[in-house]
């Protein structure tokens, strides 16, 4: 069984105030996953996972990106992303947050809307080994020289 991380501990680990911490679970940004604060007294409990995530709120507001927008990206990546947010991967470029999603970048701040295609050069080369395989017989002086 999985006791977890007290809130000092996980405080101390991401490299956040308890007070922070506290925060953010009270407003409902991260809560901990096993054991969330009863009343007064009571002791929150967090998962590696949430230790993770806090980890990724601390980094995209230490790259200036602003508490109401790093919300509206978690609200989208615990919606859009399967599994493990941890394996996502975020691109930050001043007040931006994109998702990659496979082949596609996606702006979480902007509602999930597609910016660009990422181009696979691996692809690339598979399509051209794959086209030159049929050309192995029909050697070229051109081919000769490469």
């Amino acid at each position: 069984m999985d006791t977890g991380f007290s809130g000092s501990q996980a405080a101390k680990v991401v490299g956040i105030s308890y007070r922070q911490l506290d925060y953010w679970a009270r407003t409902d940004l991260i809560r901990p996953s096993l054991v969330d604060a009863q009343g007064s007294g009571s002791r929150r409990r967090y998962s590696y996972q949430d230790l993770l995530e806090l980890r990724v709120i601390k980094t995209l507001l230490d790259a200036g990106i602003k508490l109401e927008s790093v919300r509206r990206v978690f609200d989208y990546l615990r919606t859009h992303v399967t599994g493990d947010i941890a394996s996502a991967h975020l691109v930050i470029s001043g007040q931006s947050v994109v998702l990659a999603q496979g082949e596609q970048l996606v702006d979480v701040l902007r509602e999930g809307q597609g910016v660009l295609n990422v181009l696979s050069l691996a692809g690339v080369k598979e399509d051209v080994d794959a086209q030159l395989v049929p050309l192995a017989g029909d050697v070229s002086p051109i081919a000769d020289a490469i």
